[in-house]
């Protein structure tokens, strides 16, 4: 005797949407019909009104353990993701020790079964100590449970050996997640480049230190023939090239985070720390840039960067103060308000928080009998205001406090066990 969840709205891009039933037994979907008893299971869950969908991955998160735990610690990160409705998360390399070995992985793996369920799957360094000098053993790192490769926060500058990486990891089957920084032209910039970083005296980055990274990876890919994942794209010219390589048969992929498609460069007026990040916040013509990526198909995927700061460390001066926000607790109601705006539909808003993540990092997923029961419950109509104060997360850094936001997870589900967001 299983779960039984009873009149949800199932939506599952490019294999259902309806109303119906999911009988759940044993960690896996048994059943998807209209009408299933009450008797069939001894839990029944009325999801009447409710959207269910694949769960939520957000393939892009920084939880800070091992080494800076007083950030977030990967049972904390996990609690944050569950509130926020992920039943999985990618974490990032750059702790301290970097991942960028075997026992580094195993390490965050062994500390996510002991959190809530939500499942954990590491993203390993492309090279040593994220120094863009020599590659990692990716094939210990593979062994050791590694999804995908990044030196996320940080770029490989050399060309030459993002080719190698590209190469050596693909003969693993592992992604690379490419942090695309030209960090020479972006000097000691602390904000976008233009007037309002005239204005408040702070010196820029200009779009290009982006695109710059994303054009020659695009090369990469399309010189060796092998897939790049772009993260965190923030710029116009970023989309464009992303754009024009998908029309010409080159397999980029790329992702943005919702501060990208949700803020401008405006948030950061009165030195306001928590809405500072790399990259920067752009321009509204950058916004809406991104908002179009979405929409055509150019941007693949909705991740948060989830990136938690101590408050210490973002209550100094603006330029000294640590870049990133936390975002797991907020992505999917600043998600969702893309399809009221009528930017997204439902179902392509599912498609770039579970179906594409899962898609380019080879993760078995959707709403199908035999798959693993891992689904998250949505309240669209849920109205209530964003608290900081109440995350789940050990940081606070986030410029969305205090909004009033609609829609948010109520139930995440991983192989067949149930937590309340």
């Amino acid at each position: 005797m299983g779960m039984l969840i009873k009149n949800g709205r199932i939506v599952d891009p490019g294999n259902m949407d309806c109303i119906s039933d999911i009988l759940i037994e044993n960690g896996k979907i048994k059943d998807i019909a209209p009408g299933i008893p009450e008797t069939a299971a001894e839990k029944v869950i009325d999801a009447s009104g409710k959207i269910i969908v694949p769960g939520l991955i957000d393939m892009h998160v920084h939880f800070r353990e091992p080494g800076q735990e007083y950030k977030e610690t990967i049972e904390s990160g996990c609690q944050a993701a569950a509130r926020g409705g992920f039943t999985a998360v990618c974490t990032m390399p750059n702790t301290d020790p970097v991942n960028d070995n075997a026992q580094v992985t195993k390490f965050i793996l062994e500390k996510a079964k002991q959190a809530n369920g939500v499942k954990v799957y590491p993203v390993a360094a492309i090279s040593r100590g994220l120094e863009g000098k020599t590659l990692c053993e990716y094939g210990e790192l593979k062994q050791a449970g590694a999804i995908a490769l990044s030196d996320d926060g940080r770029p490989v500058i050399s060309s030459q050996l993002m080719r190698r990486a590209l190469e050596y990891a693909n003969g693993f089957g592992l992604p690379i997640i490419s942090h695309c920084e030209d960090i020479d032209l972006a000097g000691n910039g602390a904000m976008n480049e233009g007037e309002t970083a005239t204005r408040m005296g702070l010196p820029g980055i200009p779009n290009a230190v982006e695109s710059i990274m994303v054009i020659r990876d695009i090369a990469l890919s399309e010189l060796t023939g092998i897939p790049v994942h772009i993260a965190h794209v923030s710029t116009a010219e970023s989309v464009h090239a992303i754009r024009d390589a998908k029309k010409r048969g080159i397999p980029v992929t790329a992702e943005t985070a919702p501060h990208y498609f949700t803020l401008t460069e405006k948030a950061v007026e009165n030195y306001n720390t928590n809405a500072k990040m790399n990259p920067p916040l752009r321009t509204e013509q950058d916004r809406q840039a991104v908002r179009n990526g979405l929409a055509d198909g150019t941007i693949d995927v909705i991740a948060t960067d989830h990136a938690p700061h101590h408050v210490l460390e973002k209550e100094v001066e603006f330029d000294k103060a640590a870049n990133g926000i936390v975002g797991l607790e907020t992505s999917l109601p600043l998600g969702l308000k893309l399809v009221e705006e009528g930017v997204l539909t439902m179902a392509g808003l599912i498609e770039k928080m579970s179906i594409n993540p899962a898609r380019i990092l080879g993760l078995e997923r959707g709403i199908k009998v035999g798959n693993a029961a891992d689904i998250t419950v949505i309240d669209p109509d849920a109205v209530w205001t964003v608290n900081k104060d109440e995350f789940l997360s050990v940081s606070r850094n986030t410029p969305f406090h205090g909004w009033e936001v609609r829609g948010k997870a109520v139930l995440m589900i991983v192989d067949g066990s149930s937590h309340e967001c």
